[in-house]
């Protein structure tokens, strides 16, 4: 997998709450048998609760294979970040609430990445919110 890289700005809910399907989402791609998945998802369910306006999901890449398609995570936990229609973030991140709150908070803001659009983000993504979409989650 391609070292991370945020992008440029143009399981199910981790959380009851279900923005808007336009608004942000934060999709993490794990595994059931990663320990350090595991106790990421109480950090992640956490900021779901702080972060009402972003749509938290939980991929399990075995569970839900189909999600990732051919996206090769090698990394956990692996982040995907979309504003709702574009994919800006797909990448590992640390396993601490800090880091992936920064990231949502500069991504959110438009500050310009300069990074080069990853087209497998994008498919990641489209077929995450069609799935999430779809299944009402």
């Amino acid at each position: 997998m391609p070292s991370p890289a945020a992008l440029p700005v143009e399981s199910h809910a981790a959380t009851p709450s279900t923005p808007q399907p336009s608004g942000w989402w934060a999709v993490c791609l794990c595994a059931g048998w990663c320990g350090t998945c595991r106790d990421y998802r109480a950090l992640f369910d956490t900021l779901a609760q702080a972060h009402p306006d972003v749509r938290f999901e939980w991929v399990d890449i075995e569970d839900e294979s189909e999600l990732a398609g051919d996206l090769d995570v090698e990394t956990f936990p692996t982040l995907l970040i979309a504003d709702g229609r574009k994919a800006h973030f797909l990448g590992p991140l640390l396993p601490q609430a800090a880091v992936l709150d920064r990231l949502l908070a500069t991504l959110r803001s438009g500050a310009p990445s300069g990074a080069a659009t990853d087209p497998m983000a994008q498919e990641v993504f489209d077929r995450v919110r069609a799935d999430r979409t779809v299944a009402g989650a």
